[in-house]
């Protein structure tokens, strides 16, 4: 095993149910830290599926922390520095460049999110993470001095801690609800896609997305908008479409798509527009169910020894731009107040300063998934005409440049305080 910047064994065992951005980012960090940490994952394989996934400055910091990994990803991520757009008949409207806050906040990592995933979790495993595949974590349990999960061979496990991972359906929410709830649908869908530019390049009204390298574009029309990015110097691409929807989601959100679906929702757009939907090979074709989630009034168990991190907390809209990295955020700002607690003694007032220090932040950075698909679904043109930058991304510093770890080493004792106070009070 190589040999990785670790403090000193904290006496603190973490148990985290779910291997995607949240439940790795959390078992790297907590590892950082000195923690034991077991991380279970359903899949018996974690393949490298999925299509575009973005990070902010606040999250691609985190790449650096973690030995080889910024250096592995850096062939694989989008390159382009500016997004321009479009009205939906393919009218320019007004280019956003990026550069200046790539120089002063630093960059960002796009990237097609099974590759980046796939780098995370090797770095995950040559730390030595003891990464158990196959697990179906069926039931989670506490008590007031240790947390556990059931899988569905019979097995407990226990732990100090133990942080649900798995996503908008985890089953570590009926503990710290008190009750099962379900997944609503928002009233939009996503059509989404990954592809090599072979067949791109060879024709008229697509070739110039993808012959001059990696670029980002984007279509804004009524209640629509089609996004698409070349990465890997223009040698594959990824569009998305997001458009309203009132499909059921009971059983699943993700489909299969169909091309003849995504061509009904972009009728008379832009030629371009049209024609790349028409070359999308459509068993690279998804049709993706947004589902959101009440706002809830906590993200921790009663005896604040399971915590809910990631999409099983929060779950983002993708025109916030920031689910992955709010996931990462919460792994990174619960290993940092474990390393506060002092030992397993002090793992649920940990976790409650944890949970203090994410809330407002995360619900706040929510909204803005919301606010963005009202600013292009509902635009009003006439303005948009005498002020095309009214289109442009909302980059916020108070979000984008921030460091979750140095914050929460700095706010620790103050919050710590303030709940003592309250409890006092209470």
């Amino acid at each position: 095993m190589a040999d990785f910047e670790r403090l000193p064994p904290s006496g603190i065992s973490v148990i985290i149910v779910g291997a995607g951005f949240a439940g790795l980012t959390a078992a790297i960090e907590c590892d950082r830290k000195g923690h034991s940490v077991i991380l279970l994952e359903k899949a018996a394989e974690l393949q490298p599926l999925g299509d575009i996934i973005s990070f902010g400055q606040n999250s691609s910091r985190f790449f650096d922390k973690w030995a080889g990994v910024r250096e592995e990803l850096n062939p694989l991520v989008h390159k382009s520095d500016s997004f321009n757009f479009y009205d939906w008949t393919g009218r320019f409207v007004t280019t956003q460049s990026f550069a200046e806050e790539h120089r002063v906040w630093g960059p960002r990592v796009n990237g097609h999110r099974g590759e980046i995933h796939q780098a995370v979790l090797r770095h995950a495993r040559a730390r030595g993470i003891d990464i158990r595949l196959g697990c179906n974590v069926v039931n989670y349990f506490e008590d007031a001095d240790r947390a556990g999960v059931e899988t569905d061979t019979g097995e407990r496990l226990t732990a100090d801690v133990v942080l649900a991972a798995e996503g908008v359906r985890s089953r570590g929410r009926k503990l710290v609800l008190g009750f099962e709830d379900k997944p609503q649908p928002s009233g939009y869908a996503v059509f989404r896609t990954w592809f090599p530019t072979d067949e791109l390049l060879k024709n008229e009204k697509t070739r110039h997305l993808v012959a001059n390298g990696d670029s980002h574009n984007g279509w804004i029309g009524k209640d629509v908008h089609f996004l698409v990015a070349a990465i890997k110097d223009g040698k594959e691409i990824s569009w998305v479409c997001t458009h309203r929807d009132n499909g059921s989601i009971e059983e699943s959100w993700q489909f299969p798509g169909k091309i003849e679906d995504v061509l009904r929702v972009v009728d008379g757009w832009d030629p371009v527009v049209q024609e790349l939907v028409r070359l999308t090979p459509p068993d690279r074709l998804f049709d993706y169910k947004l589902v959101f989630r009440d706002p809830l009034p906590t993200f921790v168990s009663p005896k604040a020894r399971t915590a809910l991190i990631g999409d099983a907390a929060h779950p983002f809209l993708p025109t916030s731009i920031q689910g992955a990295s709010q996931a990462m955020e919460d792994g990174v700002v619960l290993a940092a107040c474990l390393d506060r607690a002092g030992g397993p003694a002090g793992v649920p007032e940990a976790v409650r300063v944890w949970e203090r220090i994410r809330y407002e932040r995360v619900h706040k950075i929510q909204k803005t998934g919301v606010t963005t698909r009202e600013q292009w679904h509902k635009a009003d043109w006439d303005a948009i005409w005498k002020d095309p930058q009214s289109l442009h991304l909302k980059r916020e510093e108070w979000i984008l440049n921030f460091d979750a770890e140095a914050d929460a080493y700095a706010r620790y004792d103050a919050v710590r305080e303030q709940l003592e106070k309250e409890r006092a009070q209470a």
